[in-house]
């Protein structure tokens, strides 16, 4: 069965018992640690020891598990201490953007090879290391996620999966997803208003109140044995009060839950 979270980067404002608490209310299984430097920080990769005991405490009374990690960011100050963090944690993935500019074939040259690298490092730590398309980065359509998948074999990479972000590159996400399902480790979901470049509002990235056709993206899920985490993703929401970020969780959970029970997966 699929088990759903948030990434916390949606409560950005309020700290992580708090985030976890709400999150837990929602109806969500579990959690995506934010470790989004200049945007949350519920993780401080600098300190994650001091923290440990901590965000295990505070999913446990939650009755959370923790299924993913966000750190961004791909230089080895950011990314290894966070593959140490997630192992520490026992969290299996960790999600990166790809870095890089958009049609630049010098920097998805340079970004294979760095992902590649630190994908061996979370291997061995027993963690995978995901990617996503991303909006203009090297790194953002099918086509790019496909090469960066023949460039990266090891066991410690997968794609991660947005379907917000090939929507805004002019694609069907259903399809984009079909096509790389078969290494997609984890899914980042929300809705999306608009061809952007952004996703819209956060309300507007609530899961059903945008234009992408989430759907047919979770029948391509379901109809592919996926069991892997899927996680919302709302960001923009670090000023709103703590009612707003929890109505888009719950809302979005409410959607989920709905299509992924119809579709046998929940």
């Amino acid at each position: 069965m699929i088990k759903l979270g948030v990434n916390s980067v949606l409560f950005g404002g309020f700290d992580f018992p708090t985030a976890a608490r709400h999150i837990a209310m929602a109806g969500y299984d579990g959690i995506e640690l934010s470790a989004i430097k200049g945007m949350c920080e519920h993780l401080v990769l600098d300190r994650w020891r001091e923290q440990v005991d901590a965000i295990r405490k505070t999913t446990a009374d939650n009755k959370l598990a923790l299924l993913s990690m966000e750190v961004t960011s791909l230089e080895d100050d950011r990314a290894i201490p966070g593959i140490e963090a997630a192992q520490a944690l026992g969290i299996p993935v960790v999600n990166f953007g790809p870095g890089g500019k958009s049609k630049n074939k010098e920097d998805l040259d340079r970004q294979a090879g760095i992902i590649a690298r630190l994908a061996e490092i979370a291997a061995r730590h027993g963690v995978t290391l995901c990617v996503k398309a991303h909006v203009g980065a090297c790194v953002d359509d099918t086509p790019t996620t496909q090469e960066l998948m023949k460039r990266v074999q090891g066991p410690g990479f997968g794609v991660d999966m947005d379907p917000s972000h090939v929507y805004r590159a002019g694609e069907d996400p259903a399809k984009a997803l079909s096509s790389v399902i078969q290494r997609v480790r984890h899914i980042h979901i929300r809705d999306c208003k608009g061809k952007g470049p952004g996703p819209g509002t956060p309300p507007d990235q609530a899961c059903g109140r945008g234009d992408i056709d989430l759907g047919a993206f979770c029948k391509v899920m379901a109809d592919a044995g996926y069991d892997g985490p899927v996680c919302l993703e709302v960001i923009g929401a670090g000023q709103m009060e703590l009612a707003q970020v929890s109505v888009i969780a719950a809302e979005s959970y409410g959607y989920l839950n709905a299509v992924l029970k119809r579709l046998g997966k929940r």
